[in-house]
């Protein structure tokens, strides 16, 4: 039922290009008939050579210029087919990936969190290859041996049609044996697509964690966890290989008997005079004809086999839900004063395990709000959830008097600049990475940001200055450098609240000092958010948030919270 269902959204997808596939089925059609036009041909070639010094030269000659006009239209048919049929196979799967890429974007962060990049990756880009060659076997080699099938049966019931009858009672053979072997095939190349997507992960993740893996000597049980991988993939892929490739031998074996049976019966017909020497060696031509293409289409019902497996898992992909939409009628976020309110705010990972309950907070205009705690206590959380990347469970959160699920996402997300512990950097040079959120700001603009960041004095040591390139990652920056990269990134955008999240975590003493003046100089009149561990940056906070599982246990300035001497005392003194 889920085959026939993937079956049919791949003919959906096909559709926009049917003016197209009529044009490949009009030349299939072309190709095929010329092609079975050459024996006959052949064999008015050999009737003419009666015996010796009985040669008819003239016809012959004839016969063969006929000849080699056909085999060179042929040609050009068959070229201009495979050509057409490449453009159309490889723009339904550009527009899959498109699909697919798209849908990747709009999906909630959630869906990220609790799957592996590499599989996500592996469904793009090596599922999608799967399928192009799959629809380029089916669309050439389906096809075209379906009408050659086809066609051979009305030139041999033309010659002769007990001999057609027995190729015809033959046949359903090969039809039995590639049917038995499709199921089977189609689970082991499901099965393998799935083992390739682990191995992917698992790649992927250890080749951006090298330095983790060899500083922890975890390189013996990478090795393990690899060949253990490999070994699945190894096994699926040898079943997946085997049955696909048993269904050849086996139909071949079939249509050596039609052969056969073509050859001895028009032997004894021929010597009776039923039908002339020419007409047996086209019959055994088209006997050649006719099964050639059962060979070729149970190779390509392995291959699409291969491909709708590959399909389903893209469409398992394309079918997972989206980001919850705006509401229809959701406004623009308006640039107001910035008073953010919590109210009864619950909200969970797992339904079945509660982690922020019934949260009130109020964080007044212009207020720099510090948030503490243990890990695992919620402090990012709370971060998500102003900035929409989860959905609350029950309560409100308001900007402003303006709730947050009845603005869109984008004026929201845009209301805030964002510093966050992981850093992201995009390959590109220096300029474009610190522009990603402003790409029509001048090099002045960016100048002053990284000026305002303190990283103008590493770019300017860089070999090309902002016009550096950096790889995907920044690996060649250290991450401190990359952590100043994103602070500029944010002091160019000039947002309206602000939300720094362990954003000096990985710069030295000295300039965390600097950075802490430039963002002295960004918070003022802005509602900011500071999540941090190290206490040290957050005793200038006019609220700090102490959060334990979920809850906010403390709260007031720094002075207010060591004279309770509660919790956050404890940790600051420790």
């Amino acid at each position: 039922m889920k085959r026939k269902r993937t079956v049919k959204r791949l003919l959906g997808m096909i559709a926009p290009y049917k003016l197209k596939l009529v044009v490949i089925l009009l030349l299939a059609i072309v190709s095929v008939a010329l092609t079975l036009y050459v024996p006959i041909i052949i064999g008015q070639g050999i009737d003419l050579i009666v015996g010796k010094d009985a040669v008819w030269f003239r016809p012959l000659l004839e016969l063969l210029v006929v000849l080699l006009v056909v085999i060179a239209i042929t040609s050009i048919v068959q070229w201009i087919l495979n050509l057409l049929t490449n453009k159309v196979t490889f723009r339904i799967v550009r527009d899959i990936r498109i699909q697919v890429f798209v849908h990747l974007e709009d999906l909630p962060l959630s869906y990220l969190d609790n799957h592996q990049s590499g599989d996500i990756v592996s469904r793009i880009a090596n599922d999608a290859d799967q399928l192009s060659e799959g629809l380029f076997m089916g669309f050439t080699q389906f096809f075209t041996g379906l009408m050659t099938i086809v066609g051979t049966l009305g030139f041999m019931l033309s010659i002769d049609w007990r001999i057609t009858l027995l190729v015809v009672a033959i046949t359903p053979l090969s039809f039995l044996m590639a049917g038995l072997m499709a199921k089977r095939t189609f689970m082991m190349f499901k099965k393998q697509s799935e083992s390739r997507a682990e191995m992917t992960a698992l790649v992927e993740s250890l080749v951006d964690n090298q330095k983790v893996v060899q500083a922890f000597s975890y390189e013996q049980k990478a090795e393990q966890d690899f060949d253990k991988i490999n070994l699945k993939l190894k096994q699926n892929s040898i079943k997946a290989t085997f049955y696909s490739s048993v269904t050849n031998p086996a139909t071949r074996f079939i249509n050596g008997l039609v052969y056969t049976g073509v050859g001895i019966s028009g032997a004894f017909l021929a010597i009776r005079g039923s039908i002339t020497v020419g007409q047996l060696s086209a019959f055994l031509n088209y006997a050649n004809q006719y099964t050639k293409p059962f060979n070729e289409i149970s190779g390509v019902v392995s291959e699409l086999q291969n491909a709708l497996a590959c399909a389903e898992r893209i469409f398992d992909f394309i079918d997972e839900e989206l980001e919850q939409p705006d509401d229809p009628l959701a406004k623009e976020l308006v640039k107001g004063a910035g008073q953010i309110e919590f109210t009864n705010v619950d909200f969970s990972y797992q339904r079945d395990k509660p982690l922020i309950q019934n949260m009130n907070l109020i964080a007044k205009p212009g207020q720099r709000i510090a948030i503490v705690g243990p890990t695992g206590c919620g402090k990012t959380t709370l971060i998500n959830l102003l900035m929409r990347f989860y959905e609350l469970n029950a309560g409100s959160i308001t900007i402003d008097n303006q709730e947050i699920n009845s603005v869109t996402r984008d004026s929201l997300r845009t209301s805030f600049g964002m510093v966050l512990q992981d850093t992201w950097i995009k390959e590109g040079n220096i300029h474009d990475n610190i522009a990603y959120g402003r790409p029509s700001a001048s090099r002045q603009e960016v100048i002053a940001a990284a000026k305002k960041a303190q990283a103008h004095s590493f770019i300017k040591r860089m070999p090309n200055g902002y016009d550096t390139h950096i790889e995907n990652n920044g690996k060649s920056l250290s991450h401190g450098q990359r952590q100043l990269l994103c602070i500029a990134r944010v002091m160019l955008l000039n947002p309206a609240m602000l939300i720094l999240d362990e954003a000096t975590s990985s710069i030295d003493t000295m300039t965390e000092l600097r950075i802490q003046k430039a963002f002295e100089i960004l918070m003022q009149g802005r509602t900011s958010f500071i999540v941090a561990h190290r206490l040290s940056t957050i005793r200038n906070a006019d609220l700090i948030l102490v959060m334990q599982e979920g809850k906010i246990i403390e709260s007031g300035n720094h002075q207010e919270l060591l004279g309770q001497n509660g919790f956050y005392a404890k940790l600051y003194q420790s």
